[in-house]
């Protein structure tokens, strides 16, 4: 026995307000309903948890993740409480933060945690109340890793080992081995799910991808003949990517984050490199928005590296967007614009020969079109002639966008209404604001609501202007409760004087 406290499990354990004789109850009570009535877990043995260290053998990490899950309002998983779900009783909990480092457990984990988030959604318990894990993380836990297997592009794992997850271990449905023509249903429902969080955003069909990403880390705890092992790796790295971004579309973030470290996962099981890296650079933009630039550089340079040289020149090119915006919410004027020239090479260079896979199809020029506004935009922050290439680049992203990217098109809207605020055109600003306004309320997009936010702050230099104040009285009307402000995200630096190369308190956009 280690005789070190399992500070993890501890803290967590503070936040239920539960005594630990009540938490033994509990224990014994879920245990039997959960098929374990022979369990008996007292007092002493819930301090030996906390207090020296020990780890319970299977299922109370299992019973204990539950019980966590639904009295914390967030996923917890085994790992999150400190224990290995490997190791033996007595050993030191593991020190990885991200709780990923051996990529056997991949499905496991996966299955857990879509596990438990789906029973938070059953019960209307999901909350954002957990900590976010910062760039730096990423970096040190996942770059050894995501670099380890030299044949990682060609080939997809074994699964004959002992480290495979047992089915029978874990309580979830029977799933069994499928063939190629399932897995051809579950790419197409890929697909759907993808279009419509592009046309209407993460809220409403969030459940159903957590749910279908569910199944299919179950199927893959048997083995498949390996090119379909590889392509049903694909099917959970792109659920889990579309999971994260609809989680962070709702403001879900920690949970947003830890579905793009098993999108990486997933993408690098399956021998997908670059999807690995596109997966990455999602956790990249969700730290830009939420003011967290200097990370989501760190998640780039990550990103890259773990894309290798596979990558498409529209992959490449989409990459170089993410790290514009990011250098331009730090109001560095010369890498933001050095980074969208590069992009517009990379895209230009890319004859369409190849096909592209389908997670990088919405990258078009509309939307390389659409984040160079959204990097000017932000840039124009710092330095107020950037709005007018924010203008530019955000007319023709409206004027490309297709049917189906109606999200989008409210983001293009509202870069270019705020590129007229800063540009000193707020006739032109209240003509952007209210198509934006019209189609804003048909996306379930949280985000969509915090660039609002931003454009209406950027409107209150000219509120003495009649036609200002009928518009910032239109935003307030139609403004969701909990949306007027945005806890933990600064004003735009030119509503208040801050050091340029500083990250602290930074509106995200």
């Amino acid at each position: 026995m280690s005789n070190e406290a399992n500070t993890r499990l501890a803290d967590l354990f503070g936040l239920t307000g539960w005594s630990k004789g009540e938490l033994a109850r509990l224990v014994n009570r879920q245990a039997a309903a959960m098929g374990h009535p022979q369990l008996a877990t007292d007092t002493s043995r819930v301090r030996r948890w906390i207090d020296t260290g020990e780890s319970p053998r299977d299922p109370v990490p299992r019973v204990l993740a539950a019980l966590f899950t639904e009295r914390l309002g967030r996923v917890v998983t085994i790992e999150d409480l400190g224990f290995d779900r490997r190791r033996q009783t007595g050993k030191r909990p593991t020190e990885d933060p991200l709780h990923l480092a051996q990529p056997e457990r991949t499905a496991e984990v996966l299955t857990e945690f879509t596990g438990m988030d789906l029973m938070l959604n059953r019960r209307g318990l999901v909350s954002a109340g957990a900590a976010l894990a910062s760039g730096s993380v990423f970096t040190t836990t996942m770059y050894d890793w995501l670099h380890s297997d030299p044949a990682l592009a060609a080939d997809a794992p074994v699964f004959d080992d002992p480290l495979t997850a047992d089915p029978a271990d874990h309580d979830r449905y029977e799933a069994a081995p499928i063939g190629a023509q399932e897995i051809e249903s579950l790419e197409h429902s890929v697909d759907v799910f993808r279009a419509w969080d592009a046309s209407r955003g993460g809220g409403l069909q969030r459940k159903a991808v957590v749910g279908q990403l569910n199944e299919v880390g179950a199927m893959l705890s048997y083995p498949h003949q390996a090119t379909l092992q590889r392509r049903l790796w694909g099917v959970a790295a792109n659920l889990a990517v579309l999971a994260g971004w609809m989680s962070h579309d709702v403001g879900l973030e920690p949970t947003a984050q830890k579905y793009f470290v098993l999108a990486a996962n997933a993408a690098r099981e399956g021998g997908d490199r670059p999807r690995a890296g596109e997966a990455l650079s999602r956790a990249a933009r969700q730290m830009v928005h939420l003011g967290r630039p200097e990370e989501a550089l760190d998640l780039m340079r990550l990103a890259k590296s773990a894309a290798g040289d596979g990558t498409p020149l529209r992959g490449l090119a989409m990459l170089q967007t993410i790290e514009a915006w990011a250098q331009a919410a730090l109001g560095r004027g010369q890498a933001t614009r050095r980074s969208l020239g590069e992009a517009e090479d990379l895209f230009a260079a890319d004859e369409g020969e190849l096909a592209h896979p389908t997670w990088m199809q919405n990258f078009d020029e509309a939307d390389l079109n659409g984040m160079q506004a959204l990097a000017y935009r932000t840039l124009a922050d710092f330095d107020p002639s950037a709005a007018v290439h924010a203008q530019v680049h955000a007319k023709q992203a409206i004027t490309l966008r297709t049917e189906g990217h109606e999200r989008s098109t409210v983001f293009d809207y509202l870069s270019l209404a705020s590129a007229c605020f800063i540009a000193g055109d707020p006739d032109q600003a209240d003509a952007w604001a209210q198509e934006a306004l019209r189609r804003i309320g048909q996306t379930s997009s949280h985000r969509t609501w915090d660039r609002l936010r931003q454009m209406y702050t950027l409107s209150g230099r000219y509120a003495g202007q009649q036609r200002i104040r009928e518009l910032r009285r239109e935003i307030e009307a139609v403004m969701p409760p909990g949306r007027s402000r945005n806890p933990g995200r600064g004003e735009p630096k030119n509503a208040r004087s801050t050091k340029s190369g500083g990250s602290g308190g930074r509106m995200s956009v």
